[in-house]
């Protein structure tokens, strides 16, 4: 069995405090609670929440948290807090 076919039989299923990529913005976020079908995201380093669909969602590597994070701060810094 391949890694696609394995992952279609048991999807990928989203736990609050997990990090994760969406990639239907191409954002990573933590997962914050689930809503009916949609899953609710905040960024990194907190700010304003969004919601996904859990097929768009799937574990984020650590590079990509880490980038996430670090353009989070950058955008934090240049407003000023």
């Amino acid at each position: 069995m391949s890694f696609e076919e394995s992952a279609r039989e048991h999807p990928y299923e989203p736990e609050p405090g997990d990090v994760v990529r969406d990639a239907a913005t191409r954002k990573v976020g933590r997962v914050m609670d689930r809503m009916g079908l949609r899953v609710q995201l905040r960024p990194l380093n907190g700010g304003r929440e969004w919601d996904a669909l859990p097929e768009d969602l799937s574990p984020a590597a650590q590079s990509d948290a880490m980038s996430a994070a670090v353009a989070e701060a950058n955008a934090q810094s240049r407003q000023g807090r």
